[in-house]
């Protein structure tokens, strides 16, 4: 493995209602590297994504950090992790401020101030208010704002442009590009199509369903 390598899957296989969704899938993902997931519904994409998590035991096959199987690893290698589901993971009773904060309560803060973050989410006047209020674009831009709140090497997105405007999603991608540049990785699955340009961006199509 190369000494670059940080994250990698060796005979990676997942099986769901006793379907093979996919197997003998190998990953070698270096720093300052994205992963683009792809694949139609039912293919095992979001599957693949809690695997990489550690959030969801494979049916086969290791993940490995650093050259170690993640279960051995387990709060030293989900401090490397910041994951946003395909569901935004927002607390709706509590304030846009409140879900930073316990965001960074359950992980490792960055140098980032709050209030800076939540101006560069576009939800500054929302510090305040309860989650529960607001629009759907609001929340999932809430969700995506903890990358920035938090600090992690890798990030795991599922479908990180639903409900986003094109303003918000050129603004994330801005800050994807960012963390690759910082030697930060993205695994993403995304029906939106995702190209940085100024980084080179590894694709897995995953198959069709049986």
């Amino acid at each position: 493995m190369s000494p670059s390598v940080l994250l990698q899957t060796r005979d990676l296989s997942c099986m769901r209602n006793d379907r093979l969704l996919f197997e003998q899938l190998e990953i070698s993902l270096d720093a300052g590297q994205m992963l683009v997931v792809e694949g139609p519904n039912g293919c095992g994409k979001t599957s693949l994504l809690r695997i990489l998590t550690g959030l969801r035991m494979a049916d086969g096959g290791q993940v490995l950090w650093r050259g170690e199987p993640i279960d051995r690893l387990a709060g030293d290698y989900f401090e490397q992790v910041n994951y946003v589901g395909h569901h935004d993971g927002v607390k709706h009773e509590l304030s846009c401020l409140e879900n930073l904060r316990l965001a960074r309560a359950m992980g490792a803060p960055s140098d980032n101030d709050l209030d800076d973050v939540l101006e560069q989410v576009n939800l500054y006047a929302y510090g305040e208010t309860d989650v529960g209020s607001l629009s759907a674009g609001q929340k999932r831009r809430l969700a995506l704002a903890r990358l920035l709140a938090t600090e992690a090497t890798l990030w795991i997105l599922d479908e990180p442009f639903t409900s986003l405007d094109k303003a918000s999603m050129a603004m994330f991608a801005s800050a994807f590009e960012h963390h690759l540049q910082r030697q930060g990785m993205i695994v993403v699955t995304s029906h939106h199509d995702i190209s940085l340009p100024h980084q080179a961006l590894q694709r897995l199509q995953l198959g069709m369903p049986s």
